[in-house]
């Protein structure tokens, strides 16, 4: 059985699936920057009460599979992991810039997947029998 978690008013079980790609899918990413981007994205789900469940990518991209809090916005979430890790990022690889002279490390576009638990045909097997 999958772990559930509790606050006050609510049992929950969510993940979410994250991919980010690098602007024009530069291959810039090292292993040491990947070691400072687990660090930042672990910040900055630490500050929403987030949990970074796993990271890893590739030369131009990263996956993250975060278990939010239910009052998440995943919205929200994904501009400031974005937004944290890319400046943070260039500040301490000033390299960088010659691949992003107008700032920015991220695309604006995200994938974002809900994933754990049953499959939907499950789940919705279950609700049409209720």
């Amino acid at each position: 059985m999958q772990d559930l978690r509790t606050k006050r008013h609510v049992v929950y079980s969510l993940h979410l699936h994250l991919v980010f790609v690098t602007k024009y899918r530069k291959k810039v990413f090292t292993e040491k920057m990947y070691e400072r981007l687990h660090y930042h994205f672990e910040r900055v789900c630490n500050d929403f009460g987030c949990k970074l469940i796993e990271t890893n990518g590739q030369k131009d991209h990263v996956y993250l599979l975060v278990e939010p809090l239910p009052h998440t916005t995943p919205s929200r979430l994904v501009n400031s992991l974005k937004g944290v890790s890319s400046r943070f990022l260039r500040q301490e690889f000033p390299e960088l810039e010659k691949y992003y002279w107008r700032g920015g490390l991220w695309s604006p576009s995200y994938f974002i997947a809900s994933c754990g638990g049953a499959p939907l045909d499950i789940v919705k097997e279950y609700i049409e029998n209720q």
